[in-house]
């Protein structure tokens, strides 16, 4: 690319990054907006903090597994229509919520929000590492997640200044809908691994072949799980002697058994089968999948990332989550009050933590190629002991502070690690990969953190049960850190085969 032609390249690699960040922030929005509506909602419709944990849950594991397609997706089929279809679906899904009359409903809602969201990390991502190829990459991942922050703080100031004003059904109608309107926007973002042209599948991509009877062989064992988990939670709920959520446990339990059973038999698969190598394309979406299966299986940074992601992600996420519940039955404020004491302090913490983390993790990055891991490591080692301290006080202005502190800290992560993850896998599969690293996490960290919580928090109380998230996230720093060891012989592989 000559002088001429690289002014405009990265005038439009900056205007994806601000649309994508943009998408995230929405995404982390609609998301996370549920969490700050926890009190009204378990008073309207009269349940119990397991049952809001559930909540959480239904979208993470949905989630999760949807994100592992969906990476696949992005590497086989256009990014943007991956990303397009996916926003338009979690917007009318997020409005939809605010109709409900039942808990049941609204699990089922959110559950198809968590489909639409699994297609935007992985493709997103993957278009940002072609945008961004080596220089400032974990800059611009940090920028791009700082959407999570942002996205999420604004969750909790809107859930409470909306909710306060317009109930909590209204609220989900407000924020759910402009996002229909920015999926079509995305629709025309261009794709430098693609030709120019209309949102159409990629022509050079491998034939897409998958066919339901094999689709059901591949996840057999969670299917009878969750048939067994549905039976067991109906014929436990006849007996009204039990404690309560002992159905809904039961059914946790025996799908989770179900799950581990399934992720096991593919992981038996892809020990058994030789990798297809760097210069072999995948003939379809089962080969695409055990590939990156095996890719993460035989990359050592991976698997300390994948580890310490899910530690890390249970951690931050479920803060997140249980938050304005806890300023509220702890400190004493209101809905409206707690989205005004969280939401602005997150949203500076956030975006420059967010900030901060990608800029510290490419300057070190220049110095020793672990750099970006010791950044990603270093927000939740420094992070930690200050939840600690917030969530064992009770002064509100003394909690505002070290809540800015953990989220700025904490926020540090995503961009270096994200940035990572792209250094050590090639580009042909780094969407796939992506998709299983978002599965991964998700499905092994705040999918099971959210539901522990509200047990907790309905045996123990929510401060003791929050008390435990800063250990888990020290853990998974102290785990991220086993990647320097690993980091520089994994991205030297990466450019060998690319050579």
């Amino acid at each position: 690319m000559n002088s001429a032609e690289a002014g405009p390249a990265r005038a439009y690699a900056r205007y994806a990054l601000a649309l994508l960040a943009l998408g995230n922030l929405i995404n982390y929005l609609d998301r996370n907006i549920i969490f700050a509506l926890f009190e009204p909602i378990r008073r309207d419709l009269g349940v119990s903090d397991t049952q809001l944990g559930w909540l959480g849950s239904a979208y993470a594991i949905v989630f999760s597994i949807g994100a592992l397609f969906a990476g696949v997706a992005s590497d086989l089929f256009s990014r943007r229509a991956v990303l397009a279809g996916g926003v338009a679906l979690w917007s009318g899904f997020t409005a939809l919520g605010g109709v409900v009359r039942s808990y049941w409903q609204l699990f089922a809602t959110r559950a198809v929000v968590g489909v639409g969201q699994s297609s935007y990390l992985p493709a997103a991502q993957a278009l940002l590492a072609d945008y961004f190829p080596t220089k400032g990459r974990a800059q611009a991942m940090g920028i791009f997640w700082a959407g999570l922050a942002l996205g999420g703080v604004l969750a909790v100031y809107l859930g409470g200044v909306l909710a306060t004003r317009f109930g909590w059904r209204y609220t989900l109608m407000i924020v759910g809908l402009p996002g229909l309107a920015f999926s079509l926007l995305l629709a025309r973002l261009h794709d430098p691994a693609a030709r120019p042209g209309p949102v159409v599948a990629r022509r050079a991509a491998p034939k897409f072949h998958l066919t339901w009877r094999a689709a059901i062989r591949a996840i057999m064992p969670l299917l009878v799980s969750l048939a067994l988990a549905t039976a067991a939670w109906g014929f436990l709920a006849l007996f009204r002697n039990l404690p309560a959520d002992t159905d809904t446990a039961a059914f946790g339990i025996i799908a989770g058994i179900g799950l581990v059973w399934t992720v096991l038999k593919w992981v038996l698969v892809v020990l058994r089968r030789p990798h297809a190598g760097p210069t072999g394309a995948p003939t379809d979406v089962i080969d695409e999948m055990l590939d990156a299966a095996a890719l993460v299986l035989g990359t050592p940074t991976l698997i300390w990332l994948f580890i310490g992601g899910a530690l890390t992600s249970a951690a931050m996420n479920s803060l997140v989550a249980w938050s304005t519940s806890y300023v509220q039955r702890e400190l004493g404020l209101t809905l409206l009050e707690a989205g005004r004491q969280i939401g602005p302090i997150g949203l500076v913490a956030g975006v420059l933590g967010s900030w901060s983390g990608g800029r510290l993790g490419d300057a070190l990055f220049e110095r020793i190629g672990s750099g970006r891991v010791v950044a990603g490591a270093l927000g939740f080692l420094v992070g930690a002991p200050a939840c600690v301290v917030m969530l064992l006080i009770n002064d509100v202005r003394l909690f505002g502070l070290l809540f800015f502190v953990t989220v700025f800290f904490y926020t540090w992560y995503n961009g270096p690690v994200a940035a990572v993850l792209f250094d050590v896998v090639p580009r042909r599969i780094a969407a796939t990969v992506m998709g299983a690293y978002v599965f991964f996490i998700h499905i092994a960290g705040d999918a099971i953190a959210l539901p522990v919580v509200g047990a907790l928090s309905d045996r123990f109380g929510l401060r003791p049960a929050l008390l435990s998230l800063p250990m888990v996230g020290l853990l998974g720093g102290v785990i991220l850190l086993f990647a320097v060891f690993t980091v520089a012989r994994d991205m030297a592989r990466v450019r060998e085969q690319a050579a």
